[in-house]
């Protein structure tokens, strides 16, 4: 928002205030500003007469002038302008002027032809382009008859006016207006704060008798209508065009800029029409799925039900609170005008300008209109349309007001806002604080009940007024001192720990954790979704590739695996622990989850040349090792299992006891041209299993006796169910069991494979004897071949 001081002069008495201490004491309000500048920086400029122009002897382009600039001397200026002539008045930049750029203007010789000083157009003194017609860039500005020669140019025209362009949060939606602007520095200094003038004569039959209004959607809250007749299209006052321009706005004629001028003003945006072209009827509804408009700016907008529209009654004239309609705007011919003023949901107004365009009125909808203004908007208009563009205002206006009347009151206790903002300030502190915020307020002994005024829609609670105090007595009121509170000891949450320990655990085994994006695209959204999940979709996504929220972290390593292949880094170890997201009926779910990838080569000792290859056994074998040291020890099987996404024949479902918890394998050809495995675990459900406390086991001081026998079997039998039968067969006495060896080839039998196990019995209170050991054993060997017909080979 840029304010400019002359501009708010009208309103505040700051003329004798330096505007850049206002800058700085509305940053300790909290409302910070990028610079603080004039309209034109320009220096050293001043009013001249050009009393003659001859050709330049070397140049076809160049004119030679002679120009008074009222110190009593003439001065030769050579000038480039195709427009310059004897007799105009002009704006000359002295020898020693500076101009926006760092330009300084020197005496200097242009083909031969001394040149004291420069002519200037409008575009060399620093103005926006989009505030200057051709004429101001291609030649040199012209002032009127009546320009007092040797007066500063740059004051003359208005353009010393100094300017802040404020930063503001998006909460003072209130001070997007001069007005609004005048109440937060009148209570810095205690200034009160003056309306201008409205009051004018209103003629002819009643609008009310000759116009309908008909408002069909409760996001219209507040409509006024208001007619001025025989309107004069022509050019704007100076100082009308000067604000304009200060605040950013692009001057057009008197009717348009009076419309901006006023939302300038007051905060709140009006639309005029011509009375011509709409007719007698103004409706308010929810625009139609498909239904078009043609905005001021020539497009063909299509509207969705969630846009509001302005109609004559059969088609739409006005985008609500974005921009109004090209067959109903005002042009050179326009007479009549029909002036509304509006109140309308900020969250539709947001959306229909998120989609279409965002403007400076859609700006204000968005943060809220203070809706006891809109009247005196509007009959500000209508005066400024009399005195300026010769308005006829004609009597009385239609109203439609649905606002709540009741009015906003929040009480607050001394105690409160002393506790809260740290302070020791007296009733009479605070509401002298109230008084100059211009809050009304009651009071009863030490508490405060504060009627909050409609122009102040970011006060709501008490928290906010605590704010309000703190602001203006300021912070730097605030005595340091230490906090007197109980302590306790910081620690680690449960979940915290279990967290910390398997990064822990995960670095020692020599992955690298990750942290990935959350989002991801709707093509990997399904990958490796093996119970599928109605998935998480951004509504607005910032690219396609991040458009919905992950329910696998796989697809997320995947990525980063491909970034580190592209680079020729083939040997990737990762992990990361991160949520994902799906949706059940109406409520969304995020789970913690952990997920591994690895490929290439897992250790190598270049002295010896011995490498260990990633396979699927080496990653299994860092799942058990993790689950090893979570205490799932001797809880968990791996069960063989074709996924999605998942090489068929080289993954498994993960279990612990019969709850599914993840799984792991290698990913599928199709999506990895190398062998790349991976892993996924739901932290969430194995933090709900129960694990017993860890247990001292004293080492045994007896012997153990060791035993190896392999069965051959078919190649479909998995080894998971063989261990199971010689568990249960072994009894107390087995201890261990290992498979040392797999072997497929000659000497067996096609379809069949060797397994060989390696067993460990002992007794922690005796030493075994081999013939209970030898007993055991051959009861393993029969219970295998009768349970699973399986036999002992070389037997």
């Amino acid at each position: 928002m840029k304010v400019s001081k002359s501009f708010l002069c009208d309103y505040i008495d700051i003329k004798n205030i330096d505007f850049n201490e206002i800058a700085e004491k509305m940053v300790f309000l909290g409302n910070e500003y990028d610079s603080v500048s004039k309209i034109s920086e320009a220096t050293n400029l001043v009013i001249g007469k050009v009393l003659e122009k001859k050709d330049h002897p070397n140049s076809n382009r160049l004119s030679v002038c002679m120009v008074d600039i009222g110190d009593g001397n003439t001065y030769q200026i050579v000038c480039g302008a195709p427009n310059v002539d004897a007799g105009q008045k002009v704006i000359v930049a002295k020898v020693g002027a500076t101009l926006p750029g760092d330009i300084v203007i020197k005496k200097t010789v242009i083909r031969d032809v001394e040149s004291n000083g420069m002519i200037c157009s409008l575009a060399e003194l620093g103005l926006e382009k989009k505030f200057l017609r051709e004429e101001d860039i291609e030649g040199i500005h012209v002032l009127p008859e009546d320009a007092p020669i040797g007066e500063d140019a740059i004051k003359y025209l208005g353009y010393d006016d100094e300017v802040i362009d404020f930063d503001l949060t998006a909460n003072r939606g209130d001070l997007l207006s001069m007005i609004g602007m005048a109440y937060e520095i009148g209570a810095i200094y205690d200034l009160e704060v003056k309306y201008p003038e409205t009051k004018v004569e209103e003629v002819g039959e009643d609008i009310s008798q000759t116009h309908t209004l008909n408002v069909e959607t409760p996001n219209c809250t507040h409509f006024i209508v208001k007619r001025v007749n025989n309107v004069k299209i022509g050019e704007s006052p100076k100082f009308i065009k000067n604000r304009l321009m200060a605040c950013g706005i692009r001057p057009i004629n008197n009717v348009v800029d009076i419309s901006n001028y006023v939302m300038l003003e007051t905060g709140h945006p009006l639309h005029f029409y011509d009375a011509l072209k709409l007719g007698t009827h103004l409706g308010v509804r929810m625009a139609k799925d498909g239904e078009s408009i043609v905005t001021l700016d020539k497009k063909t907008r299509t509207l969705t039900k969630d846009d509001i529209v302005i109609t004559n009654g059969k088609e739409p004239v006005g985008l609500a609170g974005v921009m109004g309609g090209y067959d109903t705007e005002v042009t050179e011919d326009t007479k009549d005008i029909i002036i509304e003023a509006a109140i309308f949901n900020p969250t539709n107004i947001r959306n229909t300008s998120k989609r279409i365009l965002r403007s400076e009125a859609s700006n204000r909808y968005e943060k809220g209109i203070n809706k006891d203004i809109a009247l005196y908007a509007v009959k500000r208009a209508c005066y400024l349309l009399n005195k300026y563009a010769s308005g006829e205002v004609i009597k009385g206006e239609i109203l439609y007001d649905s606002t709540s009347k009741m009015e906003r009151k929040v009480t607050i206790t001394l105690e409160k806002i002393n506790t809260i903002l740290g302070m020791n300030l007296s009733v009479e502190e605070i509401s002298d604080v109230f008084r100059r915020l211009k809050l009304d307020y009651e009071l009863d002994e030490n508490t405060f009940v504060v009627t909050i005024p409609s122009r102040r829609l970011d006060l709501n609670i008490a928290e906010d007024l605590i704010e309000e105090v703190g602001r203006i007595i300021g912070y730097d009121r605030v005595k340091s001192m230490l906090p007197i509170t109980t302590m306790k000891k910081g620690s680690l949450t449960p979940k915290m720990q279990f967290v910390k320990g398997i990064r822990k655990r995960l670095q020692a085994l020599g992955l690298k954790q990750v942290i990935t994006y959350s989002l991801i695209s709707e093509e990997m959204s399904t990958l490796f979704i093996n119970e599928p999940k109605e998935l998480v979709k951004l509504k607005e996504p910032i690219s396609i590739d991040k458009s919905i929220m992950r329910n696998s972290l796989i697809p997320s390593l995947l990525n980063v695996y491909h970034y580190n292949e592209a680079r020729s880094i083939k040997d990737v170890h990762i992990f990361e622990i991160g949520s994902r997201y799906y949706k059940e009926g109406e409520e969304y779910i995020e789970k913690n989850t952990l997920a591994g990838l690895l490929s290439g080569t897992y250790l190598e000792n270049k002295w010896q040349r011995k490498t260990i290859e990633v396979d699927f056994y080496l990653v299994k074998g860092i799942v058990e090792n993790l689950l090893n040291y979570l205490g799932f020890e001797n809880r968990y099987t791996f069960e063989k299992k074709c996924l999605k996404d998942m090489h068929p024949g080289r993954s498994a479902i993960i279990k612990i006891g019969l709850d599914k918890v993840g799984f792991l394998g290698a990913v599928h050809p199709r999506l990895c041209q190398n062998e790349v495995y991976v892993f996924e675990l739901d932290l969430e459900k194995i933090m709900e299993l129960k694990v017993r406390g860890i247990k001292f086991k004293e080492l045994s001081k007896y012997p153990s006796i060791n035993k190896d026998l392999a069965f051959i079997a078919d190649k479909h039998i998995n080894s998971e169910e063989i261990v199971q039968v010689i568990k249960k067969a072994g009894g107390k006495l087995l201890t261990k069991i290992d498979v040392f060896d797999v072997y497929e080839g000659p000497n067996l039998e096609e379809n069949k494979k060797s397994i060989a196990y390696s067993l460990v019995f002992s007794d922690p209170t005796r030493t075994l004897i081999d013939e209970e050991v030898t007993e055991v054993f051959e009861k393993i060997i029969k219970e295998v071949e009768n349970k699973l017909g399986l036999k002992l080979r070389d037997k």
